[in-house]
């Protein structure tokens, strides 16, 4: 059976892109990991180094841009700002917990993350250019 979050996910996200200095897809993500994600966990998870720069940042502050219509946007930039709303209202009612977890300084991999009503983590993942 499929999972619906999964589909739900799927469909909010398809051909939309993570606009920074690089346009990038979302992914799915999911780990049969219940109890708190620290972010020791989240590196251990991704294989990511040990090390690794990790930032921790509101679902809301991190679409802000994304989700905000501008009196100069065209119908199509309207558009997108809405299924940035309507994916950020499907994660919301999805998942419980959420939090974006920004790995790397430049080349920044970022997780956002919630809990699934069966007390996994799910969400999404997506890449973003900083300079």
């Amino acid at each position: 059976m499929t999972n619906p979050i999964i589909t739900q996910l799927k469909q909010a996200t398809e051909g939309l892109l993570f606009l920074s200095e690089s346009d990038a897809p979302f992914e799915i993500v999911k780990w049969k990991t219940q109890g708190k994600l620290t972010p020791a966990k989240l590196l251990q998870l991704t294989e990511h180094s040990p090390d690794e720069s990790v930032e921790l940042v509101s679902v809301d502050e991190f679409f802000a841009m994304a989700t905000q219509e501008e009196d100069w946007h065209d119908e199509e930039e309207r558009e997108i700002v809405q299924r940035f709303q309507h994916l950020v209202s499907v994660l919301k009612q999805n998942l419980s917990n959420i939090q974006v977890y920004r790995v790397g300084t430049t080349d920044i991999d970022a997780y956002i993350l919630g809990v699934t009503p069966t007390g996994n983590w799910m969400g999404l993942s997506t890449q973003l250019v900083e300079t």
